[in-house]
């Protein structure tokens, strides 16, 4: 088991860049930031000076998306950072809640996110894609590596995930929700003729350094509202007492 700690890019960005090297220090081997550029400060700026800061650690996005980003540039993005730092980056991606609404769009299909993963890894590892019927290479990746791993809920998102990630983001540290949603995983990939167990797993809780607890809790708040977006979505389209687990859809209930 690995532990990695997620920031929010809120300003001053250099301080992300310095918990980034505390957290190398301490033992942490992945340094994630969301991705939702009108909310925070632009990730992959500040990717660049966290690698430049640090010997070890992994760092990336948690999570971009295929909508507000080109997948050739978010390719061409790890494909740099790789070749300038030695593959210590990490791709997760999902369909953009957060960075698609605070614009008034819609989250991207998931049609768009497998697309966008195969994109982005191919390129990212220097192999040539059809990117809408034309053939593109990234010419000048050397020896790239990517591993692309994917966030989601409902059951057809595991479903591609256990099909075609490298790994699984699970937005949610609650151990009922984390069994359902990872045997849907493990599922598809062994239908898919994948090893289920090489589908790496990454479950992500909210937390808050301090002393004051109900300060602690009031600033944490904001990651379940965020969360059941998906979630509420996830309702209205199975419904309550369908396959979805009453403990995602208790989640939203006074949401």
């Amino acid at each position: 088991m690995e532990f990695g700690v997620t920031f929010q890019t809120d300003p001053p960005a250099w301080r992300v860049v310095e918990l980034t090297r505390r957290a190398e220090a301490l033992g942490f081997t992945h340094a994630w930031t969301f991705d939702s550029h009108i909310l925070w400060q632009e990730p992959y700026v500040i990717h660049s000076q966290m690698l430049s800061a640090t010997e070890r650690i992994t760092v990336g996005p948690f999570v971009t998306n295929p909508a507000t980003r080109d997948p050739s540039v978010t390719a061409s993005v790890f494909a740099t950072l790789n070749e300038m730092f030695g593959n210590r980056t990490i791709c997760g991606i999902g369909r953009g809640d957060s960075a698609q609404r605070v614009l008034g769009r819609k989250p991207a299909t998931l049609g768009q996110v497998e697309r966008a993963m195969h994109v982005i890894k191919e390129l990212a590892e220097g192999r040539e894609v059809d990117y809408g019927g034309t053939k593109v290479r990234i010419p000048w990746v050397r020896g790239g590596r990517l591993e692309v791993w994917m966030a989601g809920y409902g059951p057809k998102a595991l479903s591609l995930i256990g099909r075609k990630a490298d790994g699984f983001i699970l937005q949610l540290a609650d151990p009922v929700i984390l069994e359902w949603t990872l045997k849907r995983v493990r599922d598809a990939a062994r239908e898919a003729g994948r090893n289920p167990e090489e589908v790496k797993v990454c479950v992500a809780a909210p937390a808050y350094v301090g002393d004051d607890l109900p300060h602690q809790r009031e600033q944490c708040r904001w990651f379940g509202g965020m969360v059941g977006n998906h979630v509420a979505d996830l309702v209205a389209r199975y419904g309550e007492g369908s396959e979805i687990p009453t403990a995602l859809t208790d989640y939203i209930k006074a949401r």
